[in-house]
């Protein structure tokens, strides 16, 4: 059966006998830790050979959340309430047992989107974190420039039998002749030298000879293809040198402004940030990994100013192309989505045997353990994964499942449940996204593995006027590099940071993009390499980050997952997560849909034996409007949306529609609040499912390559 990588659409349909089932989009009334759902749903129900029946149902689940297709699927569903308004109890009771008859209580999926969408503002659980907001180093050009970014002091390795190493912690492809000293650094039209890593930088066409002897099959290939050098062509860019996180903001000459209407704001348009001018106070903002940055110049200083953006912000149009720009600004509808969707936790029921055999770790030399401060636990320094030690044991978070040992090299058991104190680590310390990593509900074989956002370093900033989300902690780790005795190359393993990868949100997907031009082919310094000790080679690849995982146009390493693999849903050590198969244990439910002119078909198949199509459509109802118009209100009764903006409710006594005069005032506001949350749901879904729902690496944005 095929994966269903869309929501297919409300509201849907279920035959057998005879009777039909339409049942509509459910209405949220709370989903307790973004975990457990309790939704009221409006329904028609048609016995053989009888008109339909309206009625209201409650609901009651728990979620497993596949961001990588924005879907939810249901699991364990109870109906614990089944009402319909007008008729008698045993009238009821039979129309009651026919309903859950007809139910599906397995595989029911449901767009994210719509979910969160629902999901009142008020029952929001934000938890801000206390996170670093101040500036990096940001640089300005008005011509062509690149940043060339070097985590920390370079990191030189050699290259056998030629008098030529490479520096492996940098986001460009940068040489050192050992004899002369001199630096040689491959852009995307030619070659430039210099003295020192810091500058000044001029074109050159006089390479070193080992040039031409780089070897094949070393990630070199793309270096080889520019030797010897081109022809000098094109406009030579200024270098500037960071060793540390840093942004460069490059415009195409002078600025060009353009307006945001029913603003007094301005937009910068010949550059690739984010850069907005207050016409009312002539000052400049910039957006830089989710935060907000102001200056009276473009070449700075800059400070930070989340706690006072200008009002016009929250104003910026939606059909703006400067829109985007909203996920990140306090107060407005698309930052509250992103802070919801940050929190809401994909959950991976694993197999404890299966993850055990993954498990490892690998440390350069001996364990090596620093403190975690403000705390009594340490964490490893000189390995990938995230070991920490608290008291005599050992925890490793290795692919967003917990394992425990009483040695800091295993074996490793997968973990029932997590010490409360791993959980008060701070932000400033490199370990620290692995407190969005919870695992719940174990048994013998399995257990429940839950993570949010933050694991991959989308975190929640709590302002004065309302949570956003922002990339990276804005603390700085300097990588760890070993030399170890007898050792040719060194090792460098860098950890996560939150500037100079460009990360640009994409509200679409709810995912961060990573990689701008001119931040280089790698996209930044902490994505450009990797070592693996089996082979003591380095790679080099492209990047793109996501709050769920990373995707790559080569295996890459992921700094704060600490994976290597690359596949369709990103880096992830223990395969399909989710998609279209929930697994528990020896249980499981696989799901595929079909769509048409006529409508779609969604099955469902559950280790169990239990199988079933749900249709929705133009061919997909009975009885009722092929509009997904149709709400449970608070009352109990069923409601309908008129297309001219009026309100009807159902009377099952005579069969008909009528004039919903008794509703309170309560009632009503509620369904208008329901009508305009699934409107925005839909949209939000239609968008998803448009710009990036169901194609392999649709993560929004990507790595803009030579």
């Amino acid at each position: 059966m095929g994966q269903a990588t869309q929501d297919i659409g409300w509201p849907r349909q279920v035959s057998q006998n005879g009777a039909v089932l339409v049942y509509y989009q459910p209405q949220v009334d709370e989903w307790k830790d973004y975990k457990e759902l309790t939704v009221n749903m409006a329904f028609s129900l048609a016995p053989g050979g009888t008109r339909e029946m309206l009625g209201v149902a409650t609901l009651k689940a728990g979620t497993l959340v596949d961001k990588d297709a924005h879907l939810v699927y249901l699991k364990d569903v109870q109906i614990p309430d089944v009402r319909f308004p007008q008729l008698n109890a045993d009238s009821v009771k039979l129309m009651g047992q026919l309903f859950r008859k007809l139910m599906p209580t397995a595989a029911q999926p449901i767009s994210l989107d719509r979910l969160t969408a629902d999901v009142e503002v008020q029952q929001q659980q934000t938890h801000g974190v206390p996170l670093n907001n101040d500036p990096p180093p940001i640089l300005y050009s008005a011509g062509p420039a690149i940043l060339l970014l070097v985590d920390g002091d370079p990191v030189y390795s050699p290259i056998e039998k030629l008098d030529l190493q490479f520096i492996v912690n940098t986001n460009w492809d940068l040489f050192q002749d050992k004899k002369k000293k001199d630096y040689y650094l491959l852009l995307n039209s030619g070659w430039m030298t210099a003295k020192e890593l810091k500058g000044p930088w001029t074109p050159t066409v006089q390479l070193p000879k080992d040039m031409s002897k780089l070897p094949s099959g070393q990630n070199f290939d793309d270096v080889r293809k520019m030797v010897p050098p081109p022809a000098p062509s094109g406009s030579v860019p200024t270098v500037y040198y960071s060793n540390k996180p840093a942004e460069l903001i490059v415009l195409k000459g002078s600025p060009v402004y353009s307006t945001i209407s029913g603003t007094q704001l301005l937009y910068i348009t010949n550059t690739d940030n984010d850069i907005f001018v207050d016409n009312s106070t002539k000052m400049y903002y910039i957006l830089l990994s989710g935060r907000w940055f102001r200056s009276g110049a473009l070449g700075g200083p800059w400070t930070y100013a989340g706690n006072n953006l200008p009002k016009d912000f929250a104003r910026i149009p939606a059909n703006s192309l400067k829109a985007h720009v909203l996920s990140s600004v306090p107060g407005t509808q698309e930052a509250s989505d992103a802070v919801m969707l940050a929190q809401v936790p994909t959950t991976a029921i694993v197999n404890k045997a299966e993850v055990e055999a993954k498990a490892k770790v690998t440390y350069d030399g001996s364990p090596e353990f620093k403190p975690i401060e403000k705390t009594s636990m340490q964490y490893a320094t000189n390995t990938q994964e995230k070991v920490i030690k608290y008291g005599d044991l050992y925890y490793l978070c290795f692919q967003a499942v917990w394992f425990m040992s009483a040695s800091p090299n295993g074996p490793w058991k997968c973990a029932d449940d997590i010490p409360k104190e791993i959980y008060t680590i701070p932000p400033s310390s490199p370990v620290y996204n692995v407190t969005y990593v919870t695992q719940t509900n174990a048994t013998p074989t399995t257990v429940e593995s839950s993570t949010t956002g933050g694991y991959f370093g989308m975190f929640v900033l709590g302002l004065a006027a309302g949570a956003c989300i922002a990339y990276g902690t804005g603390w700085y780790y300097p990588p760890h590099i070993w030399y170890g005795p007898g050792m040719m190359y060194p090792v460098y393993r860098p950890w996560p940071c939150t500037y100079g990868v460009g990360a640009v949100y994409n509200p679409y997907t709810g995912g961060w993009a990573a990689g701008r031009a001119a931040y280089g082919p790698y996209g930044a310094a902490h994505s450009a390499a990797w070592y693996n000790p089996a082979t003591g080679r380095y790679g080099r690849s492209a990047t793109v980050q996501t709050p769920w995982g990373g995707r790559s146009a080569a295996s890459a390493y992921n700094p704060w997952t600490g994976g290597y693999a690359s596949t369709r849903q990103g880096h992830n050590a223990y395969s399909q997560w989710g998609s279209s198969v929930a697994s528990r244990g020896n249980q499981w439910v696989q799901t595929g849909h079909v769509s048409t002119a006529g409508g779609s078909a969604y099955g469902y198949k559950t280790s169990g034996g239990k199988s079933g199509v749900i249709t929705t459509g133009p061919n997909g109802t009975h009885g009722a409007t092929n509009n997904n118009n149709v709400y449970a209100g608070h009352d109990g009764n069923v409601y309908k949306k008129n297309s001219n903006g009026s309100w009807s409710q159902y009377n099952n006594s005579n069969k008909s529609w009528q004039q919903p005069a008794a509703a309170t005032q309560n009632t009503m506001h509620g369904l208008g609040s329901s009508d305009q949350a699934r409107q925005r749901g839909q949209t939000q879904t239609q968008q998803f499912q448009h710009h990036g729902g169901g194609r392999p690496g649709g993560g929004g944005g990507g790595v803009r390559r030579r």
